[in-house]
């Protein structure tokens, strides 16, 4: 379990409370030592002083204390206490850290020491060891609580290492049956089990709802446009037909093979993810040359000028329609916003950038451009207002990083970051 797991966290909890109660207990003791030295000895000390005057008043030949621990003088006394004023004093007489208090009454002088070391062993001996006893049972009730703790967490461990475990793409139930749970785990934790499971075989359903989609889509979407094509074709080697005949089956021709594209592209962001998906090395230079030779049908009748230069060769291992896809999409833009000048793409050691001479956009448009079903310029006609929302999509999945800069009347330029390509310099 890693060091900032619950388990972790919970034995760091119980581990610092026993700390904070031991540390607060020992301070405790050591407060009531000084309040019993200090406190208490005082006031034991004056009670003895009232005592002996009250007795000596009556009584001159009452004698002074003499215990163990309480010694008393009157006039006279050791040398070392005194010149001492009246009042308390804490003096070493004789090698015995001593309490001594001096009082004045009659004329007369009295002094008493009390030897407070013999205080001080007894508060060590009946506070640390009731302690001691204390802080053991303490120790013994938190360990004995974290270990119920962490049976508590475990089950809920055991489910997350689960849910951890699953497969996206096939993700077993039965990983998450809740008879697979300790016999002593919680209601709650079942409950939670019994949640989780249906939510796994929910999620197997939609998987399984997703597999059938994108397999009957592409074949019942993929087979009308196939006719559609080959009937357009077989329509363009019809000499018979006029011009503007021949002009309406090109736009067929075209409109079909966008709408194949258009299919691949939701096809393939239908799915959950990439895998499973066969990969291939693909060749990003030869993709943009068709590309490019697809989307000059759409320059038919307009002055645009357009090339394509490679510094390097690039390469990346991707799905097979991805890059047709994306940049497809690009460079039929490029085409459908320029009316006259010229579209370029230049093929560097990491990225693509694609420049045009077309009408460009505006800030504001440029930011609603991700957005599905908005062109740049509603005038126009053709499109879906899709295109750019498909770039991004493909663009975050596979992680190319697109950039568009654009300005009106000047044109736009994008770049398109391809960080895991495999790149080769082209001679001169």
């Amino acid at each position: 379990m890693a060091a900032s797991g619950v388990r972790a966290r919970l034995g760091r909890a119980f581990l610092l409370q026993a700390v904070f109660i031991g540390a607060a207990a020992v301070v405790g003791v050591f407060l009531a030592s000084l309040l019993l030295e200090g406190v208490l000895i005082r006031q034991a000390l004056s009670e003895e002083s009232a005592h002996f005057w009250e007795q000596h008043e009556r009584d001159p030949a009452f004698p002074l204390p003499a215990t163990v621990n309480l010694t008393g003088h009157l006039g006279s006394a050791p040398a070392s206490i005194a010149g001492l004023p009246p009042g308390y004093h804490d003096r070493v007489v004789d090698g015995v850290d001593t309490v001594v208090l001096v009082s004045d009454r009659g004329g007369e002088r009295l002094y008493l020491m009390f030897d407070r070391s013999g205080v001080g062993k007894l508060a060590t001996m009946f506070g640390l060891l009731p302690l001691a006893m204390v802080l053991l049972v303490l120790y013994l009730t938190t360990w004995l609580a974290f270990r119920a703790s962490r049976r508590a967490f475990s089950p809920i461990i055991a489910l997350a290492r689960a849910v951890r475990g699953l497969d996206p793409a096939s993700p077993d139930p039965a990983q998450l049956d809740p008879a697979q749970l300790p016999k002593d785990a919680d209601d709650e934790v079942r409950e939670l089990a019994e949640a989780l499971n249906r939510y796994a075989q929910r999620l197997n359903e939609f998987v399984a709802r997703e597999r059938d989609f994108t397999r009957d889509a592409s074949h019942e979407l993929r087979s009308p446009l196939t006719v559609i094509q080959l009937a357009a074709g077989m329509l363009e080697t019809d000499t018979g037909l006029s011009e503007a005949s021949r002009r309406s089956v090109a736009r067929i021709s075209r409109a079909s093979r966008d709408m194949e594209e258009l299919t691949s592209a939701f096809l393939l962001l239908a799915r959950e993810s990439q895998t499973g998906l066969p990969v291939e090395d693909t060749c990003i230079n030869d993709v943009l040359a068709d590309e490019l030779d697809r989307a000059r049908l759409l320059a038919a009748g307009r002055p645009i000028e357009s090339r394509l230069t490679a510094t390097h060769r690039l390469s990346v291992d991707a799905p097979e329609k991805v890059l047709p896809v994306l940049l497809g999409n690009l460079l039929r833009n490029a085409f459908s916003y320029t009316d006259a000048g010229e579209v370029t793409v230049e093929v560097g050691e990491a990225s693509v950038v694609i420049r045009d001479t077309g009408v460009g956009m505006a800030p504001e448009q440029l930011d609603a451009m991700y957005q599905p079903f908005v062109r740049g310029d509603s005038a126009r006609r053709g499109g879906h207002g899709v295109g750019l929302t498909i770039v991004r999509r493909l663009s975050d999945r596979f992680g190319w990083p697109v950039t568009i800069e654009s300005s009106p009347g000047v044109g736009t330029r994008v770049e398109i970051r391809f960080p895991d390509a495999r790149s080769e310099p082209l001679d001169g």
